[in-house]
């Protein structure tokens, strides 16, 4: 299986850092892609379908102060 991750924040710049990932067990999602190449009503199409067909999602963060 394949474990897909990808991060928000700037760490102690910005705020805590934020980070999500997903394991998709083989399942395809139609116009999945990197967030930042994607339009606000796509992202939010595919946050239900991800929800509904991954195998495993995870979200954690991080404070600024601990990242430092």
């Amino acid at each position: 299986m394949i474990l897909g991750i990808d991060e928000a924040g700037r760490g102690p710049w910005a705020g805590p850092l934020v980070v999500g990932a997903v394991v998709l067990g083989g399942v395809e999602i139609d116009g999945l892609n990197d967030s930042k190449k994607l339009t606000k009503k796509t992202r939010e199409r595919l946050y239900d379908e991800i929800y509904e067909k991954a195998a495993a999602i995870g979200v954690g963060w991080v404070p600024a102060r601990e990242l430092d």
